[in-house]
């Protein structure tokens, strides 16, 4: 999802001062096609909208145009950046969201990224210099300092929080739609997209939230019947370069540095907190390829807890999990996320049957994987 080129420590630190899983297993190798939930799509309609809390409103916003999905560098994946208005005269918050996905066979998952109004300026002359609606975006908003604001990924429904906590939106602000198509398994034609999203807003002033990132690395190797010239580490790099730009492969890199990890199916991350928040909610992150994602807070000692546990991933299903009481982090304190992927599911999926086999280090691609917590928090 975000780009994570940047230092990882410094990245959770600015988030944190600032301010997915189901009980369904996947098939073990036991000759499905498909195992269940690791289809790569959305499979469900949008839900239907919560009721509205006092002082609260809907606001719907869509893409100015469809959109037909065209990846770049000959790879299967598009990531595209749309720019939209929600005409905002007054500060407002952002109390909940949901992304409408238009058309769910190409729709791997979507961010929302507020843009304040200079921001918003450089963003519309991006989308001026590029041919055609949007801009290529992988991993971020394609705009410095972008604040990550909503996000979807399949199963990911409206979770609302204690109505006194929302995003700010101030006046002039606009919202980046990057979207991430898929076209894995597409023949022929792919058809257009055209999504949009559902704010619910207020006037009220509420405590702000943030969106908090606790990334590892993914360091996968072939399995022992695998072979090809992409097992090797060093070009499985490379190419995940070639598709998705430098800043890719230097991501790969830094978390590489920042997290040293053995080839294997399990790697994890320890985090710093630099200082003080409340985390609310928690969803985690990976690809096809994923089994299970754990995120701890201070593990191996006697405040150990551990926030988010899914220990039979679901691709289907990465929806915002509430914790039951808001959790206080201070400076000092380690997130730990850890992820499991196993890539004997790579011969069961029919999006990956066809693709040579390959190291699996961190990517953009639905081909590649990720190792992810998303943590929804605020300064106090």
């Amino acid at each position: 999802m975000n780009r994570l080129a940047q230092a990882v420590a410094l990245l959770v630190a600015v988030v944190l001062l600032a301010a997915c899983g189901s009980t369904a297993s996947p098939a073990a190798h036991s000759g499905h096609a498909t195992p269940p939930g690791h289809s790569g799509h959305a499979t469900t309609s949008t839900p239907a909208a919560s009721p509205l809390r006092a002082g609260e409103r809907f606001v719907n916003l869509t893409m100015a145009e469809p959109y037909t999905p065209g990846p770049p560098n000959g790879g299967t994946d598009d990531y595209r950046c749309f720019l939209i208005d929600p005409k905002l005269a007054s500060q407002v918050s952002l109390t909940g969201a949901q992304f409408q996905p238009q058309n769910t066979d190409l729709v791997h998952h979507a961010i929302f990224f507020r843009l304040g109004p200079e921001q918003a300026k450089r963003a519309a002359e991006l989308d001026a210099g590029t041919p055609g609606q949007g801009w290529t975006c992988f991993g971020d908003a394609g705009v410095e300092e972008a604040s990550w604001v909503a996000h979807w990924a399949p199963g990911t429904n409206e979770a609302l929080l204690d109505p006194k906590y929302g995003y700010d939106l101030p006046p002039g602000s606009r919202l980046v739609m990057q979207v991430h198509y898929n076209l894995l398994g597409v023949e022929g034609k792919p058809g257009t997209d055209r999504s949009g999203i559902r704010l619910r807003l207020t006037d009220q002033q509420l405590t702000p939230l943030e969106t908090a990132l606790f990334p590892a690395p993914v360091e996968l190797p072939c399995t022992p019947k695998e072979s090809g010239p992409l097992c090797d580490r060093t070009a499985a790099v490379k190419d995940v370069g070639s598709r998705f730009g430098d800043d890719a492969t230097e991501q790969v890199t830094e978390l590489a540095e920042f997290c040293p990890a053995k080839p294997g199916p399990t790697q994890h991350c320890d985090l710093p907190v630099e200082g003080p928040a409340t985390m609310h909610a928690l969803a985690g992150h990976m690809h096809l390829l994923g089994r299970a994602i754990k995120v701890e807070l201070n593990p191996g000692t006697s405040k150990a807890r551990t926030l988010l546990d899914v220990p039979n991933y679901n691709f289907d299903d990465q929806s915002l999990q509430l914790l039951p009481e808001p959790v206080q982090v201070k400076k000092g304190d380690v997130v730990r996320v850890t992820c499991t992927h196993d890539a004997g599911l790579r011969a069961l999926l029919p999006q990956l049957q066809k693709l040579p086999p390959r190291y699996v280090v961190w990517g953009d691609g639905t081909s590649d994987e990720m190792c992810l917590g998303i943590a929804i928090v605020s300064a106090t």
